[in-house]
């Protein structure tokens, strides 16, 4: 099976927005960084599932209405590469 591994930028990213959501409301972000992390950790095992991403070589992960897990597959690893808002 692969193995998952997040990027420092997606890791920035995922921070970020929580912390933004945060300020108004805490449950709301802690409920989404928990979906996230729930449906990124699901992706060794089946990495192919979600669509292909606007750049060569990635996938795009539709977590939330708004946000997208932007992740590539390699031999061994699945590596989360950004978490963007959908906008």
């Amino acid at each position: 099976m692969l193995r998952l591994e997040w990027k420092e930028l997606a890791r920035d990213d995922l921070n970020q927005i929580i912390e933004h959501i945060a300020d108004d409301n805490p449950d709301a972000a802690a409920t989404l960084a928990d979906d996230i992390e729930a449906k990124a950790a699901r992706l060794p095992e089946h990495p192919e599932l979600y669509r292909v991403g606007r750049k060569k070589g990635t996938r795009e992960m539709v977590v939330h209405p708004n946000y997208i897990v932007i992740y590539q597959v390699q031999k061994t690893v699945v590596e989360i590469l950004r978490v963007k808002h959908a906008a």
